[in-house]
């Protein structure tokens, strides 16, 4: 399966955000990496590159490629709403992302590892598609003997006491979640400005 396997504090620190998580090398030098660092002047960038570097993040942020996101994007423009609101809620409703979400995993390229081997069930089914979109009422679970897998709960244990998504419902001891509803805008934590994603491909 593809994804982004390149440096993540240096891909972290040219789009300005710690999109990976916590970052030690992103906290230390929150500047665009270069041969000059943070000496450089910088030219201001055009509105097309303010653009860009929005999709960029969203992208990386949820770890899509581009032809997905595109199609994300694409599906989110037919729908009935604010076109970025939408697009944000179709990512946010990936199963992947989901289990991270809930805690069951600590990152969400450990999440998508733990759906990719088989390890979660949507419905009570063995769903191994990171991308999967959930519904509202869907259920996610830890299968039954993978319930005792270290990382699994390591971060459970770890997150029991920051699992606050309006739109999730967890279970501890059963290990199990459900998806609400799609989450409001104002309940996303990400820091991405989904009108510049708009206008980028609106073009």
């Amino acid at each position: 399966m593809a994804r982004y396997t390149g440096p993540k504090s240096k891909k972290a620190r040219a789009l300005g955000e710690p999109i990976f998580g916590y970052d030690k090398a992103f906290e230390k030098k929150k500047y665009r990496p270069g041969q000059h660092g943070n000496a450089r002047r910088r030219k201001q960038g055009s509105d097309y590159a303010a653009q860009l570097l929005e999709k960029q993040k969203a992208k990386y942020t949820y770890g899509v490629l581009e032809r997905q996101f595109r199609n994300l994007f694409e599906s989110a423009s037919r729908k009935k709403g604010v076109t970025g609101e939408v697009l944000l809620q179709f990512l946010e409703s990936r199963l992947d992302n989901t289990v991270y979400r809930l805690g069951i995993a600590p990152t969400r390229n450990g999440a998508r590892q733990l759906v990719s081997h088989k390890h979660i069930l949507v419905n009570g089914v063995v769903t191994n598609i990171p991308s999967c979109q959930l519904r509202p009422g869907d259920v996610v679970a830890v299968r039954g003997k993978s319930q005792h897998l270290l990382v699994v709960q390591d971060s459970v244990g770890a997150k029991s006491d920051v699992r606050k998504y309006g739109w999730l419902e967890f279970n501890t001891d059963k290990l199990e979640g459900t998806f609400l509803t799609y989450p409001e805008r104002d309940q996303i934590p990400e820091k991405i400005n989904e009108q510049l994603i708009v206008e980028l491909y609106s073009k």
